[in-house]
């Protein structure tokens, strides 16, 4: 008895000791267990970091299960995927379900835990990965013929939250979407919705966003190789879009639908918010619809529409936010919608299966009634830069040009040009852009009125408002990566005009520089400038004016303009002369006024001078003024200099030196006279008109007796 009481003991012992040894060892032999599990299946599982397993669960380090699909109607390629999983748990939990001792029916649900989880297939066409992911799987447990057991699945759930999808350079990021397959119904997917947040490329955020739409695995019978995506809708440039079905096409990996933009604010557009910080400002909305067709990596869009509706801008403003002038978006008379007719096609691979992050071919559009085109485009991952140049032909933006404050007028003709661009990490570059157009216009500025007394209303300085016209301008300029603008500019006329009179520049030319300086970017340069001017011409060589403290210093050069021209511009009636004048005028530009130091003009060559007088005047003069009106009757000049200082308050000093002889006074002996003329001109020189009182003064100094 004792004997068989130790041989119970030693055996129960060895059972013990048999279980514990299979637990302890339970790592090392788990692979076999599964490869034995697994043989012939088509599908294989390798795990390595197995912890010991308790009653529940058990952990690991890795999990890598691979499985393929085989061809099909849809698709004539198998395609291998590889499952990772790193650093997870098992765990399992039974329900039994049979109230009998023996169940026949027993619940098994298993849930699997990771820290991430990865998804490849081959070929590899993209890569899923997300984190902290949890699967669960119910299976029924059944035995039937004494002991036979028989597993049977029954659900799976898996609950996508915050997940990634990367195809090369291009990733979704944010996928949401629930899982739920089960065997009551044939493992199809229910209806459920697909978010995914953002889309990127190399790492930087593309405009579409926030796409959401309905979908489930069940297919249509009569086109078994469609996947439907239905009420689908996403942001562009936080502009919401919709499309009430998409259809992809497994077999021919094709895709078409129409996305419609409905009445979308304007202002939605990054930078065009009407807030605070943000200069230029939209009002109003647009509609459109984009068709799109997607196929082998490539999108297509054709024709394209998008429609302003009334009251819709663009309004751009200076520093201080006060409007300078708005861009009118609407439909206007004769048509002329925003956008239309709008073709692109955009690739996401090249051929030798890299993706070149964006390649734009047969770009075209008709925008405000004109056409724009582009060369293809492709984008270098590499170097992370692009190059293509814009082609634009009659686009009519000038005539849906507003000016607004101080500034009215109206503008007109279409815009033709050519603009280089050039984009490298993220900066914009332009080499010799082109912009001109055959029309033109007037822009009319009026300052803000000064408040004045009754007197200075009557008898003050004139208006100071100005209307500027001009036409067909033409403009070449070139940015560089750092900001640098270079403006190389032409136009066919110039004109000024106000209450005191009108002065009209042909043809000028020459260059502006914008933000050159760094360390002082408000720094705006003129140089090579020069008009014709009253059929001569002015040039300025170099000026530097700070916009800001609105200061700057320059010298103006005044080459072969007629004598005559500038008596007449100045109202001067009695004076007649020929001979043309040239000279240096320097200028420094003080807030809103500008001093003259040392100016000088002379004469080109000898010429004449008649002062006309009457009978009367020549009647009812004294002797000294009949002499002065008898030399300047007919007064040959050899030489004529003068001088002009003027202090930045218009307080001037001109002085006028003439040596000549007139050949019907005495004989023509030299004849030299000199005046004086002491004025404020800085009112003047608004209204373009140098006092006529030039001819009094010619007058008093003649009528001085002599000593």
């Amino acid at each position: 008895m004792k004997l068989l009481l130790r041989l119970t003991l030693a055996g129960l012992l060895f059972l013990v000791f048999l279980c514990a040894a299979a637990w302890l060892s339970f790592p090392r032999y788990a692979q076999q267990l599964i490869d034995g599990a697994l043989a012939g299946k088509p599908f294989r599982v390798t795990v390595s970091g197995i912890g010991l397993p308790s009653t529940s669960g058990v952990g690991f380090k890795s999990l890598q299960a691979v499985f393929s699909t085989p061809p099909d109607d849809c698709n004539e390629e198998a395609t291998t995927y590889t499952l990772s999983l790193t650093n997870g748990s098992i765990s399992w939990r039974f329900n039994n379900q049979s109230p009998d001792l023996r169940p026949k029916l027993l619940g098994l649900a298993v849930t699997l835990k990771a820290d991430a989880l990865t998804l490849v297939p081959n070929p590899r066409q993209f890569t899923f990965g997300d984190q902290n992911p949890q699967i669960t799987a119910t299976f029924a447990i059944t035995r039937s013929n004494g002991v036979k057991l028989a597993l049977k699945p029954l659900t799976a759930v898996y609950a996508v939250d915050g997940a990634v999808a990367t195809r090369e350079k291009l990733q979704l990021e944010g996928i949401h979407y629930n899982i739920r397959l089960g065997a009551a119904t044939a493992w199809q997917q229910p209806l459920d919705t697909l978010r995914i947040a953002r889309l990127s490329s190399d790492g930087q955020p593309a405009p579409p966003g926030n796409f959401r739409a309905l979908f489930g695995s069940k297919r249509d019978p009569l086109n078994p190789c469609t996947l439907t995506l239905s009420g689908c809708s996403v942001e562009l440039f936080q502009w919401m879009a919709s499309t009430e079905q998409i259809d992809y096409n497994l077999k021919a990996k094709r895709t078409s639908f129409t996305l419609n933009l409905a009445k979308i604010p304007l202002n939605a557009l990054p930078g065009l918010s009407q807030g605070k910080s943000n200069i230029p400002f939209a009002t109003g909305r647009v509609s459109g619809s984009i068709p799109i067709e997607f196929q082998d990596s490539t999108i297509t869009i054709r024709n394209a529409m998008v429609v302003a509706e009334n009251g819709t801008n663009v309004t751009f403003c200076d520093k201080q936010k006060k409007p300078l002038f708005s861009i009118d978006m609407a439909v206007i008379k004769g048509g002329n919608e925003l956008l239309k007719n709008l073709n692109a096609t955009i690739t996401f691979n090249s051929k030798e299966k890299k993706l070149s992050a964006l390649a734009l071919r047969d770009l075209s559009a008709t925008l405000f009634g004109g056409k724009i085109t582009s060369t293809p485009v492709t984008f270098d991952p590499e170097t992370n830069s692009a190059f293509f140049t814009l082609t634009l032909k009659n686009i009519k933006l000038l005539d849906r040009l507003q000016l607004l404050g101080a500034l009215k007028g109206n503008l007109n003709g279409g815009i033709d040009g050519t603009i280089p661009l050039s984009i490298a990490n993220n900066n914009l570059t332009i080499q010799n852009g082109t912009l001109q157009t055959r029309g033109g216009g007037s822009v009319t500025i009026t300052p803000p009125a000064k408040q004045q007394s009754a007197g200075e209303r009557m008898f003050g300085q004139q208006s100071a408002e100005a209307t500027w016209s001009f036409s067909e301008p033409q403009v070449q300029f070139s940015r560089s990566s750092d900001g640098k603008t270079t403006l190389d500019f032409k136009l066919k006329h110039l004109q000024q005009k106000n209450s005191g009179g009108e002065l009209t520049l042909t043809s000028p030319k020459g260059r502006l520089l914008l933000w050159h300086n760094r360390l002082n970017p408000d720094l705006l340069t003129l140089s090579d400038f020069t008009t014709g001017f009253l059929d001569g011409s002015i040039a300025l060589q170099h000026i530097d004016y700070d916009m800001v403290k609105k200061e700057g210093e320059t010298t103006i050069q005044i080459t072969h303009i007629p004598l005559q021209k500038i008596l007449d511009m100045q109202g001067i009636k009695k004076i007649y002369a020929t001979g043309h004048i040239k000279g240096d005028v320097p200028v420094k530009i003080q807030n809103e006024s500008f001093a003259i130091l040392d100016g000088n003009i002379t004469s080109e060559q000898n010429g004449q001078i008649i002062y006309a007088t009457s009978l009367e005047e020549r009647a009812a003069a004294n002797p000294a003024m009949r002499i002065t009106y008898e030399v300047l009757s007919n007064l040959l000049y050899a030489q004529l200099i003068s001088s002009i200082n003027m202090a930045p308050d218009g307080k001037s000093l001109m002085t006028i030196q003439l040596k000549g002889a007139n050949p019907d006074f005495q004989h023509g002996r030299p004849v030299e006279l000199n005046l004086s003329v002491q004025q404020n001109l800085s009112d003047l020189l608004r209204s373009l008109s140098i006092s006529s009182n030039v001819e009094q003064i010619i007058t008093d100094k003649a009528s001085k007796k002599k000593p």
